[in-house]
């Protein structure tokens, strides 16, 4: 292919065949939560996506490996992978803004402060500005709050870590290092499997012996969506980096044409900037906040 040139898709069924098993799988779900049926068309639906997907991989896999993608091409390939890491990045900046106006702007003004209007007089007299917060009136219930120690630390290892693997083994893939490359790639998807286990043994402490909930006022709604969509990215990202590591044990990627590695090395390591964030503002940050006022509401550590 000359270099001038720009590789056009050709017509597909794999668009198509992805709508249709989101429709069955969303239909399915639906009548689920309506109690009025069971999950086997949202699994029907599922199990055919999953399908879609490994086919239509395998598709570009191919188109890749067989010298169609020339260097505009890569070149959108990249520019298309930075907008979708911006993107990601303001979707964790909303929770991060959330978070942020509860705890420095909510609550100080629902205790009263800063406000002309009787905010808390009126509605809740006895609320406090103290974080961590179960709600006014104490509706969220005692909880336990979640220390920084323990499990959030050796998480925030382990992804330190396998940003460090993910970085030599790209080295390796540079310098035409394959088993560098492989054994690099090997430890970084088991690092991101070990997160993931870790971090839903945490979930089930917090849940069964620790009554933090959802419902466990602002600070539990923020705690779990905040880790529940990153360790759903680290999830993803793990099974991102399998794939492509299978791809290297059979050979594809070369020391310069690899963008395939790049892209998911790039997502791993938006990963691990994300939780360096959230240890600090969700996990240190609430034992650095926590008071006298808070304990007598039945909130303490563990």
């Amino acid at each position: 292919m000359s270099g001038s040139s720009y590789y056009v898709p050709h017509e597909t069924k794999w668009p198509f065949l992805a709508t249709v098993a989101l429709i069955i799988m969303f239909i399915g779900l639906a009548n689920y939560m309506n109690d009025e049926s069971n999950l086997t068309l949202t699994y029907t639906g599922l199990a055919l996506l999953l399908l879609v997907i490994y086919g239509w991989f395998s598709y570009v896999v191919n188109e890749s490996e067989g010298g169609l993608y020339d260097a505009q091409v890569d070149m959108s390939f990249r520019w298309g992978m930075a907008w979708f890491i911006f993107s990601e990045i303001m979707f964790f900046a909303a929770f991060f803004g959330a978070l942020y106006y509860a705890r420095e702007l909510s609550l100080p003004w629902l205790a009263g402060e800063g406000t002309k209007v009787s905010t808390n007089q009126e509605l809740w007299p006895t609320f406090e500005n103290v974080w961590p917060s179960n709600g006014p009136a104490d509706v969220g219930g005692e909880f336990i709050v979640m220390k920084a120690a323990g499990i959030p630390a050796i998480n925030t290892m382990i992804l330190l870590i396998s940003g460090l693997t993910v970085t030599w083994a790209h080295h390796g893939l540079k310098e035409g290092k394959r088993n560098q490359l492989i054994l690099g790639l090997l430890a970084t998807v088991l690092l991101g499997f070990i997160f993931v286990g870790f971090q839903a043994y945490e979930y089930s402490v917090a849940y069964n012996d620790l009554n933090l909930k959802m419902t466990s006022g602002m600070y539990g709604s923020t705690f779990y969506m905040l880790t529940g969509f990153h360790g759903f990215h680290v999830t993803l990202g793990a099974i991102m980096l399998t794939v492509i590591l299978f791809r290297c044990m059979k050979g594809h990627f070369t020391n310069e044409n690899h963008f395939g590695f790049e892209a998911v090395a790039w997502y791993w390591h938006f990963v691990d900037v994300v939780w360096l964030g959230l240890f600090v503002f969700v996990y240190w940050l609430s034992l650095i906040h926590i008071s006298e006022p808070t304990r007598r509401r039945g909130i303490s550590y563990c």
